[in-house]
């Protein structure tokens, strides 16, 4: 079997009395879309913030391309290859589309003290965030104040400032939230081809998207994963069904 590219074992958090992460195991294979589902408050959150630095588990540990990054700040994991976007909108919205782009892809170079060059002028910095909003289909709004965006738009951005990472893994929260019938349509056909150039960890309600795109599906509930596998096995897991699921089946 393919190692993973990502992976957690036994992570573990509590608050107080609440334990929010019960020995959750996961593993992220080349190629693949690995879908978490869950009701509110089932630890999703909790579990990636876990996965991307945000937040020490209390005990367990997250390897990324077979090192243990447990011990290691977002940035460092993120110059590093894992690459995440957020629930909500973590973009410059006072700045173009392409400074945002740049912004991504200089902190990928992980050279502080190139903030004090002129970075838009930087060749290699601008090709290479030119080249991530091409592939999202927003080149043409490069000069655009983010602010002036769409919320599909923007959720696009969020992407194209990933791939400056030139991630090892995406790691994505929610991207379909606030997006319409078409928006979602139109990430899900990017997500889909993405998966080619770096594995997709997803956390998603919308479980139209999810079957869609999903090789393999986990189930978070209370903090544990009650199961794990493919759309058509969740689909009939009657544990799922139960806790999760339900009528959506």
């Amino acid at each position: 079997m393919t190692e993973p590219v990502l992976e957690t074992r036994a992570l573990s958090k509590s608050f107080g009395a609440l334990t929010a992460s019960d020995s959750v195991s996961l593993g992220l294979r080349p190629g693949e879309i690995h879908a978490i589902i869950g009701p509110n408050g089932a630890g999703k959150s909790t579990l990636i913030a876990q996965i991307c630095g945000a937040l020490r588990p209390d005990s367990g540990q997250v390897f990324l391309d077979g090192e243990d990054v447990t011990a290691l700040p977002p940035q460092i994991r993120a110059r590093r290859g894992l690459a995440r976007s957020f629930q909500i909108s973590q973009l410059a919205m006072e700045d173009t589309v392409l400074q945002n782009a740049v912004l991504g892809a200089l902190g990928a170079d992980g050279s502080p003290w190139r903030f004090f060059r002129p970075a838009l002028r930087d060749r290699a910095l601008r090709g290479s965030a030119e080249a991530a909003l091409d592939r999202v289909g927003l080149l043409d709004h490069a000069a655009t104040v983010a602010a002036e965006l769409s919320h599909g738009e923007r959720r696009l951005l969020e992407v194209a400032v990933a791939l400056t990472l030139k991630p090892k893994v995406f790691v994505m929260d929610e991207p379909m939230a606030g997006l319409g019938t078409e928006g979602s349509a139109q990430l899900t056909r990017l997500l889909d081809a993405l998966r080619l150039e770096a594995p997709i960890l997803l956390v998603e309600h919308d479980m139209d998207a999810v079957f869609a795109l999903a090789d393999r599906i986990s189930v978070l509930v209370y903090g544990r994963i009650i199961a794990t596998g493919t759309v058509d096995e969740i689909r009939a897991n009657p544990a799922v069904r139960e806790a999760y699921l339900g009528e959506e089946t």
